[in-house]
């Protein structure tokens, strides 16, 4: 299962914990209002805007036969609670998705917001798991479980990332590279936190750069014997189609475009 939310998210095992409608169904993620909700698995989307209590929401029905909610998705169009939005693509759900439309794991389908009756509260994704279209399951574990992805798109589509962090390793044609945050384009999405180590293929082609007295000067292309670990660096990918393997970020699945080394520890 992919992780249904990109970037920093918070969650606890609140199964169960009385509400005022009852038992809590699902687990509450909180995340930064906007941040990119996606299919927790492949499956068929069907988008459901007429409760009130759960405002925007979407139900995913993978491919395993589990289906997925996603409830209180986003309803403002501004940076703050402006319940000035409607529950449509761009706004709830995500940019060109249509109702009944079959996704790829990790596919971008809504935004994280506080719609329905949890307006006015931290924004979240209010997140159920059906397994056999049943009764709901703790998705607790699942969370606890579920793969990470760095960023959000549709299979086949062209993406590239800049990537901050430091030198955790070199080898010929690699950079072990613990990165601290980064951005996807197109979009310009940012993830901050980020904390994982990428293992990033450096090809001969790759410009390999050095900042001296703030000015970024040319190494070479595909060397990487200067860098130390520690060092801050840079990386900017090489534009590729997006495979799930590169989301997840998978050794030898992100290949340097650019790799600009900053000052040594």
């Amino acid at each position: 299962m992919i992780f249904p939310v990109v970037g920093e998210a918070r969650y606890t095992n609140d199964f169960g914990d009385p509400r005022s409608q009852g038992s809590h169904q699902g687990n509450d993620i909180m995340a930064p209002r906007h941040s990119i909700a996606v299919a927790a698995e492949a499956g068929t989307v069907k988008f459901h805007t007429t409760s009130w209590a759960a405002g925007c929401m979407l139900y995913l029905y993978g491919q395993s036969g589990t289906t997925y909610l996603y409830i209180h998705l986003n309803n403002d169009l501004g940076k703050a609670n402006d319940n000035r939005g409607k529950c449509v693509p761009g706004t709830a759900y995500a940019p060109g998705l249509r109702s009944g439309a079959k996704v790829a794991a990790g596919q971008a389908v809504g935004f994280v917001g506080d719609s329905g009756d949890a307006n006015g509260v931290a924004p979240h994704v209010h997140f159920e798991m059906h397994p056999r279209n049943g009764g709901a399951t703790n998705p607790f574990p699942h969370l606890n479980r579920a793969a990470r992805i760095l960023f959000a798109s549709a299979p086949g589509k062209r993406f590239t990332l800049a990537l901050n962090g430091s030198v955790s390793a070199t080898l010929t044609g690699r950079l072990d590279l613990r990165v601290s945050s980064l951005r996807s384009y197109p979009g310009g999405t940012l993830v901050t936190n980020v904390a994982r180590t990428l293992s990033i293929s450096v090809p001969g082609s790759a410009l390999v750069e050095k900042v001296v007295n703030g000015i970024a000067a040319a190494l070479g292309y595909g060397s990487l014997t200067s860098a130390r670990k520690g060092q801050a660096v840079q990386v900017w990918t090489a534009p590729a189609p997006a495979t799930l393997d590169a989301q997840l970020g998978r050794s030898g699945s992100l290949s340097a475009e650019r790799v600009v080394l900053g000052k040594k520890p």
